[in-house]
């Protein structure tokens, strides 16, 4: 444990010390694979289908804020839905504005939360999703994981029915019927939407109560109720919807580790050191519950090596260096003595002060009475 800790504390410093390197890297591989699923589940413009277009891309969003993948992706999923078909393209546009209008311009700074929502349907962690945004972000972010997992279905139904759409005999209004039909009943979106919202809420209403192990308890509950609502809504209210029962729960087990490991990082708290205080002002009185982090003090050593040599032979060489002014160079010559003048010796000298034993005070006084 002290190892893990330990580990903690430096990323921490290591983050602290070079943040402003490492959040546009992250902002840049983030983009990179969203679009990069973007093209790879829609593809039907092929100009688009292109490394470089999406590195570009994924760099400018690298220096944007967060929500500017969001928007860009939008102009990604509309370019390959005109070429799909220019009703799919009307309709995915009135889709997005509906999206926009009336529920993503409340969220704000949380609207990431829709770049991640389909990233975990692919990575097959779809309950990791809602129990990461409940613990790391706020209740709002339900709105985003909503509209994520409308986008992240309405698009797998473009590809499975994308055979259909390009049939040029069929009426525009057929297909407009087709995919407001995909969208409006498809009732196992609609089950992963409920639960992705429940999940966020239930697991940041626990995250922000203030007994022990808040956040290790919201995690289990949010997997608990994440599998609930999916098996009530596949199997117990007979919709037209199946969920596997096996690779559900695995991977829901595998997401609450994941969960754990991020709590550990972003959160540890020391509950067997906790401490409730209370005080008051003129107007309130305060309860807190203070838990403080846990970490490990890491000492920071520095050793510097004091190595005298160099001083020493850089001495050496001055004294054994050869100018004319050098001894070694004229060996016959003596040293010449500087003779001291005779007027020097002339000079008289300053007359001694007699020293303050030899001075009779008695006989001073005795002076200075009779003068008086």
């Amino acid at each position: 444990m002290t190892a893990l800790l330990e580990l903690k504390q430096k990323i921490k410093e290591i983050y602290g010390q070079y943040e402003m390197y490492i959040l546009p890297v992250m902002k840049f591989v983030l983009a990179l694979v969203y679009f990069l699923w973007i093209n790879a589940n829609m593809g039907y413009m092929s100009r688009l289908n292109n490394v470089f277009l999406v590195l570009i891309l994924a760099l400018i969003c690298s220096i944007l804020p967060s929500s500017a993948m969001m928007y860009i992706g939008f102009v990604l999923i509309l370019v390959h839905s005109y070429a799909l078909g220019i009703e799919i393209a009307a309709f995915m546009l009135v889709l997005i504005l509906l999206m926009m209008i009336f529920f993503l311009r409340f969220s704000g700074e949380q609207n990431v939360t829709f770049v991640f929502t389909p990233l975990s349907f692919a990575f097959s962690l779809p309950a990791l999703l809602p129990i990461g945004s409940g613990l790391m972000e706020s209740s709002l972010s339900a709105i985003p994981a909503g509209c994520g997992v409308v986008m992240y279905y309405f698009i797998r139904f473009l590809r499975s029915q994308s055979t259909i759409l390009v049939n040029p005999d069929l009426e525009m209004t057929d297909k407009l019927q087709i995919m407001a039909d995909g969208l409006v009943q498809n009732w196992g979106m609609w089950i992963a939407v409920v639960a992705f919202v429940a999940v966020i809420l239930l697991v940041h209403l626990i995250r922000t109560r203030s007994f022990d192990h808040a956040w290790r308890i919201s995690i289990i509950t949010g997997g608990v109720a994440y599998v609930f609502i999916m098996l009530v809504g596949s199997f117990g209210m007979n919709l037209n919807a199946t969920v596997a029962m096996v690779p559900l729960l695995i991977c829901t087990i595998a997401a609450v580790l994941l969960a754990l490991v991020l709590e550990f990082f972003a959160f540890g708290g020391d509950y067997s050191r906790a401490e409730r205080l209370e005080y008051e002002d003129d107007e309130y009185f305060y309860y807190v519950k203070a838990v403080p982090k846990a970490s490990v003090a890491t000492s920071e050593r520095s050793i510097k090596k004091i190595n005298a040599e160099p001083v020493r032979e850089e001495r050496k060489a001055e004294d054994n260096s050869g100018t004319y002014a050098n001894p070694i160079f004229r060996q016959d010559e003596k040293p010449k003595r500087k003779k001291a003048s005779p007027a020097a010796d002339r000079k008289p000298r300053q007359a001694e002060k007699p020293a303050a034993k030899d001075i009779d005070f008695e006989k001073k006084l005795e002076e200075s009475l009779k003068d008086l």
